[in-house]
């Protein structure tokens, strides 16, 4: 996926600025896309030459004017195209998996340390999402269109984030146990 159609898919749900773009992915998108702040502003630039979308200046006071962007019509046929494709199957690659491998050819206690870091982040980051969830989509049953989607997507986060964080707290038992022996 190019950030391009994640841009696309944002702000078909509601224009932005490049600064909310941003916020959005850091709040919602994490799991499924991460992209700077300069890497959005780079890519809407570009999606701005190739006419997927439009940029309003505007005025602020006290402030920089700022762009609110637009999906365009060719843009939606960009975006309409992309989602009839079919996606890949994901691989994911994990340094710390790689690293709980060889945790007995090095220092296992390092090793865990890295497993409790990333616990950790991986529950605030799965505490996020809940609360998002619990303050956005109280009624998941009424939900249909691109609020259902939003929700499914929200629910594919907190689904992955909580199988981490069960699979760090086996881990860390495991090498718990392990180093005690």
């Amino acid at each position: 996926m190019a950030l391009e159609h994640a841009i696309l898919v944002a702000l078909s749900e509601r224009a932005g600025t490049g600064y909310e773009l941003a916020r959005g992915f850091d709040r919602y998108g994490g799991d499924f896309w991460q992209a700077t702040h300069q890497q959005i502003y780079r890519v809407l630039n570009r999606m701005a030459d190739g006419g997927w979308v439009a940029a309003e200046h505007v005025a602020q006071t006290g402030r920089p004017d700022k762009k609110v962007y637009t999906v365009t019509d060719a843009g939606r046929v960009e975006l309409a195209r992309w989602l009839a494709e079919p996606a890949q199957p994901t691989h994911p690659r994990d340094d710390l998996a790689v690293k709980i491998r060889g945790a007995s050819f090095g220092d296992p206690a390092a090793v865990l340390a890295e497993v409790e870091r990333h616990r950790a982040h991986h529950a605030e980051r799965l505490a996020g999402y809940e609360a998002v969830e619990r303050r956005e989509f109280a009624d998941p049953a009424a939900l249909t269109g691109h609020r259902l989607h939003q929700y499914l997507t929200l629910r594919g986060g907190i689904t992955t984030e909580r199988g981490l964080v069960g699979w760090y707290d086996e881990v860390r038992t495991a090498l718990r146990r392990d180093s005690a022996t």
